[in-house]
């Protein structure tokens, strides 16, 4: 059973653990470099009022997969920006939908008319994730320069709320 709940402070350890392993495959985060459980602490502490984050956690409270909405410098005030992580192994398993039912309705709540999602777009998986919550692509960027020095294309597509 999936449980989704506000993430918590003692969960950056383990949210920090499920990114890492997602970092070190490669392919389908612009994040290139591993994160710590105080960098994440320190990110949510830094949060704006208008930034949700979310953990799916099993029956143990093993963290399955984690989300948030921020706003965005790049972004109007009435969009949020989204990211989505899920242990490597568990996609498929309805954790990514458990959590964006519970960030959408956090989206609503903060006020927010839309949100973005910026993919690589050599992340299939992800695509298709945001596709099939109802996503469409809006903007494209090409030669984007990760800071591992890759070069990647991203589509930045819209839902919205």
């Amino acid at each position: 059973m999936i449980e989704v709940r506000k993430a918590m402070v003692l969960d950056a350890g383990s949210m920090a653990q499920l990114l890492n392993e997602i970092i070190g495959i490669g392919g389908t985060t612009a994040l290139t470099r591993p994160v710590t459980a105080d960098d994440l602490t320190d990110r949510m502490a830094s949060a704006s009022d208008r930034s949700a984050w979310h953990v799916a956690v099993d029956a143990r409270e093993v963290v399955l997969g984690f989300q948030w909405i921020a706003p965005h410098a790049d972004l109007p005030p009435d969009a949020a920006d989204i990211a989505t992580f899920v242990r490597v192994g568990q996609t498929g398993l309805g954790i990514g939908s458990a959590l964006f039912k519970k960030t959408s309705d956090a989206a609503r709540q903060l006020g927010y008319v839309w949100i973005n999602a910026t993919i690589r777009a050599d992340n299939e998986g992800g695509l298709t994730y945001y596709q099939s919550r109802g996503f469409r692509d809006w903007h494209f960027d090409e030669g984007v320069v990760l800071d591992s020095g890759q070069v990647v294309d991203k589509i930045s597509k819209r839902y919205d709320i």
